[in-house]
Parts: structure tokens; C-alpha cells; sequence
């Protein structure tokens, strides 16, 4: 679903939530006459359930967005061997392949990015703009963190991640 110019996406989970308590709803209310009499509070109340997840995804999705082009110019591109932990809170810019990816039902994807220097753990705190599957070659902005706030490897907290043409594509089109 699109809202203006930011492609939403409700996780699976939350769907699932939604169309769980609906058919748990329409149980009820056929065999309760109590929650008949109550439809005019329990219907928006399920809504709620579909809509809240929706707007939260909106506006994570639109602020990583306005920031982008913040971190297109800020970013300096590096190898993924030379990311350490002096790097933490720097804005960095990676290419390489995505060998992993876990959560991306949950909208909260976990990527492993590789290039010939090594690879790294790529988080994103909501869900990328496209659809990103293992063996894609990407383009990453985001900043270097820590994988546990105060302790643990450097990884990449994902602002955008975008697929790029492999070299050998263009000459095959």
C-alpha cells in the first residue's frame, strides 16, 4: 500500500494478529449475545489492531526517507574489513552481496552483507524499500554501531539498502 510517496508494508505478524482475533470476534458473537452488544466497541478495537502497525511502518518508513540523502552525502564508502569499532557513529556506505536474511517477516530485517574483504551484520529497523533476497548485490547507508549498545561487534544500523546491477548484468540486457 502506498501513502503519498512512502510504500507501506504491514508485517505478516500483524496480519495474522488481525485476522486471528477477527475470526475469535465472530465466534464469540455467535455464540454470546453479551459480545453482540458490545460490537460497536470491539470492531474498532480490531481495527486498531491493523491500523496501529500500519502507522508505526508509515512513519518509520518516511523518516528513514527524509534521511537518506542526509547519509548519501555524509557517508564515505568503505570495505567491510576496515569497519572496526573506532568507526562507531560514523556514517559508512558498503557494496557487497547479501548471503543471509533473517526477520524480514517481522519488518525488522537482519541482512548479512559480504564483499571480497569480508562481511558484516546489516540491521534495519523497518522494512527496505525493495525487496531484498539472498544473492542480491546491494548498496548500503547506514551507520556503524555496536551489536549490543554497549559491548560486542560493529555492525550497521541500515538507513537504506538498494539493489545495484551486477557488472556482468548490464552486458547480458
Amino acid at each position: 500500500m502506498k501513502i503519498g510517496n512512502v510504500e507501506v508494508k504491514v508485517s505478516i505478524v500483524a496480519i495474522a494478529v488481525f485476522v486471528f482475533f477477527t475470526v475469535f470476534l465472530l465466534i464469540a458473537s455467535l455464540f454470546s449475545p453479551e459480545v453482540r452488544s458490545q460490537l460497536i466497541w470491539l470492531i474498532p478495537c480490531l481495527l486498531m489492531l491493523l491500523l496501529i502497525p500500519t502507522a508505526l511502518n508509515y512513519m518509520s518508513r518516511r523518516e528513514y526517507a527524509d534521511i537518506t540523502p542526509v547519509y548519501e552525502a555524509e557517508a564515505k564508502t568503505v570495505r567491510i574489513k576496515l569497519i572496526n569499532k573506532s568507526m562507531v557513529g560514523k556514517p559508512v556506505r558498503i557494496e557487497g552481496v547479501v548471503e543471509k536474511v533473517h526477520y524480514q517477516f517481522l519488518n525488522r530485517p537482519q541482512f548479512l552483507v559480504a564483499d571480497r574483504s569480508g562481511s558484516i551484520p546489516v540491521k534495519m529497523f523497518t522494512s527496505p524499500g525493495e525487496d531484498v533476497k539472498v544473492n542480491d548485490v546491494v548498496e548500503v547507508l547506514g551507520q556503524v554501531i555496536q551489536r549490543y549498545f554497549v559491548t560486542g561487534d560493529p555492525v550497521i544500523n541500515c538507513v537504506s539498502i538498494r539493489k545495484i546491477k551486477k557488472p556482468n548484468q548490464s552486458e547480458k540486457s
